[in-house]
């Protein structure tokens, strides 16, 4: 299975009075590597990222709403220099929503490729988030179109499980 593999640089601000990434600063490190794999983005040029094909800005005729959100935190992660490897992929494709399935890893110091294989390592953290893509103009969900199901089925694979409550 191919997954995207997304560098997020940590911030000192990032980190709690244990030296670990706060809990709230995981979501954003999540959202920092969601926005820059399925966003265009329009001032760098051409993407490489072969699933940024959602448009952002003021004039964006679509918007995205996180309908849910779910994380489970495997072990403390400490600041690091090298950035973080967020693997993404999607774990849902439905008629109008997706589910973004993310694995947090060490970084490499040289970098790494933005696609491929999960790379194996025990995660510091694996979230879920579902995504809802909504008509700017009318604010109702709206399909999925034909350019975005073609830019994500390739990174479809089996949604995370996350640890029985109870």
């Amino acid at each position: 299975m191919t997954r995207l593999h997304v560098p997020v640089a940590l911030r000192w601000s990032d980190l709690d009075a244990y030296a670990h990434v706060n809990n709230v600063e995981m979501f954003r490190l999540l959202e920092d590597a969601r926005i820059t794999a399925f966003w265009t983005h329009p001032e760098a040029g051409e993407s490489a990222w072969p699933t940024a094909v959602l448009e952002t800005g003021p004039h964006a005729t679509s918007h995205t709403l996180v309908a849910r959100q779910e994380i489970e935190y495997l072990r403390p992660l400490s600041f690091t220099r090298t950035p973080v490897r967020v693997e993404l992929w999607v774990g849902r494709l439905g008629g109008a929503s997706l589910e973004v399935c993310y694995e947090v890893h060490d970084g490499a110091p040289g970098g790494f490729a933005r696609t491929g294989p999960t790379s194996g390592g025990a995660p510091y953290a694996k979230a879920a988030t579902t995504i809802v893509v909504v008509d700017a103009a009318t604010g109702r969900p709206r399909r999925i179109s034909d350019v975005e199901r073609a830019a994500w089925e390739p990174f479809v694979e089996e949604p995370l499980t996350f640890r029985r409550r109870g």
